[in-house]
């Protein structure tokens, strides 16, 4: 019987890798292994180790909070847009602020 987080890390491997529009084959090349390395995964048959994990998040460009936050539909999207925010003054993060406020009503 599979538990809920194998079955988490599959389904999450899965969406991520259909939102960076790449087949299990070529991830699994990207990764350094044998083409059935990631279909493994995503089957049920194996799970990563912590030091695949570590390179599967890299390969997504998340972190592992964001792998493990599935409310974010693209946790690399969202990354990209804070590590730009990080570099703009306070008085551009209040504007950014307030645009993205109204947009949320």
């Amino acid at each position: 019987m599979e538990s809920d987080y194998a079955g988490f890390i599959r389904n999450r491997i899965t969406d991520l890798r259909i939102a960076k529009n790449v087949s299990e084959y070529q991830m699994s090349l990207d990764l350094g292994h044998s083409k059935s390395y990631i279909q493994g995964i995503t089957s049920g048959r194996a799970l990563p180790s912590m030091n695949e994990f570590i390179a599967i998040c890299d390969y997504f460009e998340i972190t592992p909070r964001d792998f493990f936050d599935s409310g974010r539909k693209n946790p690399a999207l969202v990354q990209k847009l804070l590590d730009a925010v990080g570099a703009l003054s306070d008085d551009d993060i209040e504007l950014l602020l307030k645009i993205t406020e109204k947009f949320g009503k």
